[in-house]
């Protein structure tokens, strides 16, 4: 089943990248609608970037990676490692998700240094699957 394993790192890519653009784009959604006052409305790349190409591409990360769990039977104290940076990503795009709204809804407080953590939270959860899947081989069964 290679193309599995070559969907799952594709669509992993891809949701990474992701959660790495949607800070951008919520700092620059802030500023547009700081600068605006009522001549303009929330602009709406976030949420299309969001629903349309992040969303997708994480649901399909994870249920490729189900699918080569279950199919090949993959165990190990490195996949519960795993899976826990894998949490770390979902929260963090569940945050990008809150926060979108809270850009929609006209709430700025916060915002600026919750997508920054929400940053911070998605790098450790890329490094973290990054590195227990790169050490595998080398250390655990």
């Amino acid at each position: 089943m290679p193309w599995l394993k070559l969907l799952h790192i594709a669509a992993l890519v891809v949701w990474c990248g992701s959660l790495l653009y949607l800070p951008a784009l919520l700092n620059h959604g802030l500023a547009l609608r700081r600068d605006a006052g009522f001549a303009q409305g929330t602009p709406p790349m976030p949420r299309f970037f969001y629903n349309s190409v992040a969303t997708p591409a994480a649901l399909l990360a994870i249920g490729s990676g189900t699918l080569l769990f279950l199919l090949h039977d993959l165990m190990g104290g490195w996949l519960i490692l795993k899976l826990g940076a894998v949490v770390l990503m979902v929260a963090a795009h569940g945050a990008f998700g809150w926060l979108i709204l809270r850009l929609e809804m006209g709430i700025y407080r916060g915002v600026k240094t919750a997508t920054l953590l929400g940053l911070l939270l998605s790098l450790l959860g890329i490094f973290g699957v990054l590195g227990f899947v790169l050490a595998k081989p080398l250390a655990w069964g």
